[in-house]
């Protein structure tokens, strides 16, 4: 896999969502999240930003990985897979913050393995959601290539006790 800049990325998002005025409106984010596919809502999601240096945080959880200064904002840094009892994420070149959008006024973000993508509606088909699942799981999708993806109910996670409580 060829890497790209930020700014190269950056460029490549800019023209992705002025496609969407053109008709082809990506409407969610994808993410790996350990083995799964997630999505986000775009109207949920803040920015994807590679993971700077973080200050991890004495008598918390393993899974909250700390703060991290983001242009002079502190950001709370949950990695996402070790939340959801899988492994933590591997520092590699491909992981990603994934911040959570400024709306909810939140100072929060999200650690995950990498980032998929803009997806749009046309590309996923909803799949019913069978048995008891977590209040952050808003719906599950099928693609024409057979990945499911999961989708992430952002405000349900942010206000979730589980969530909140990062202390031991």
């Amino acid at each position: 896999m060829a890497r790209t800049s930020l700014r190269d990325y950056q460029r490549e998002l800019a023209e992705r969502l002025r496609s969407a005025d053109r008709g082809v409106a990506a409407t969610k984010l994808g993410v790996q999240v350990g083995a799964a596919a997630w999505v986000v809502d775009l109207a949920d999601a803040g920015e994807v930003i590679p993971v700077p240096p973080l200050t991890p945080v004495p008598l918390t959880k393993p899974w909250f990985r700390g703060m991290a200064n983001i242009r002079g904002n502190l950001y709370s840094v949950v990695d996402f897979p070790a939340f959801l009892g899988g492994k933590p994420v591997a520092a590699s070149p491909e992981a990603r913050l994934l911040l959570v959008g400024e709306r909810f006024r939140a100072a929060v973000s999200l650690l995950v393995d990498r980032s998929l993508g803009l997806l749009g509606a046309q590309q996923l088909q909803g799949r019913e959601l069978e048995g008891e699942h977590a209040p952050w799981i808003k719906a599950q999708y099928g693609d024409s290539s057979g990945r499911e993806w999961t989708e992430l109910d952002v405000p349900q996670l942010i206000q979730h006790p589980d969530f909140l409580g990062v202390a031991i």
